[in-house]
């Protein structure tokens, strides 16, 4: 029943996606709808010039390929996300986790992690990245947990992965401010004090770190940081993330290119 709920969500959001390119014919009508969007939001700042700048860059080099955004909990890959899908022409944006609610009836992630368990959720989260990798031109934010499952990983690798990488102290004073309740893995019952938050964290993160290193793409806070000459990486905008996922991205696919035509 979950696996039928999940195809009528995904069919439908592919229609509307689909239909919504054919409204739009040739790619000079692409790039005038975007462009009106992007005035549309008063893009005007210098880091909002700059990540439209970069989307034109990195759009073409992608082919249509999606992007899967990974990265602990608290990380911004929603809003990143949404910020890439609308840059980036003719993409659409998809959170898995909210996928995973609607085909379990709209229940929330902590609500089927208490009724049903962990690997339930995580099964069903698997079934989402297996049918959203047979579909192009989205970006993709995961789940904290979903690279957890080596299967996960190869559905990912048929677009480019990746990982934000956020210190766990900005994570957790994110986190801890807005409350654990809605994070399974973090609300055990106790006060949401930074300390114990934090301790949860390092906990996840070392059990994932690994798993991180499958990533095409490692945008660190820390260095971004570094380079921006900030003391604290919590300061840092998500269009700024988001300008530096392009370039990354841009990057590797050079690369790759490259690594091809030497074949």
């Amino acid at each position: 029943m979950e696996s039928e709920t999940l195809d009528q969500s995904l069919n439908l959001t592919a229609s509307c996606i689909y239909s919504d390119r054919r409204s739009i014919s040739g790619v000079a009508d692409v790039e005038q709808h975007v462009d009106s969007s992007l005035e549309s939001e008063c893009l005007t700042t210098k880091d909002d010039l700059a990540l439209k700048k970069k989307s034109q860059e990195t759009g073409p080099h992608l082919d249509g390929r999606c992007i899967y955004l990974v990265g602990m909990m608290g990380s911004g890959k929603t809003t990143i996300g949404q910020i890439l899908s609308q840059l980036l022409h003719g993409y659409s944006f998809f959170d898995s986790d909210k996928l995973v609610e609607e085909a379990a009836g709209g229940a929330t992630v902590a609500d089927i992690f208490k009724l049903h368990g962990e690997s339930f959720f995580r099964e069903m989260e698997t079934e989402v990245l297996r049918k959203l990798s047979r579909m192009y031109r989205l970006v993709i934010s995961t789940g904290g947990g979903a690279v957890v499952e080596p299967i996960n990983w190869k559905y990912m690798h048929k677009g480019i992965i990746v990982f934000i990488d956020v210190p766990l102290e900005v994570l957790a004073r994110r986190i801890t401010s807005v409350g654990t309740t809605s994070r399974p893995l973090l609300d055990h019952g106790y006060s949401d004090s930074y300390v114990k938050t934090l301790r949860q964290l390092s906990m996840l993160g070392k059990e994932r770190s690994e798993a991180y290193n499958n990533a095409h793409v490692r945008v660190s806070l820390e260095n971004m940081a570094a380079k921006l000459g900030q003391e604290d990486a919590c300061h840092i905008t998500p269009t700024q993330i988001a300008i530096e996922a392009l370039v990354q991205c841009k990057s590797y696919l050079k690369k790759e290119c490259n690594n091809v035509h030497l074949l």
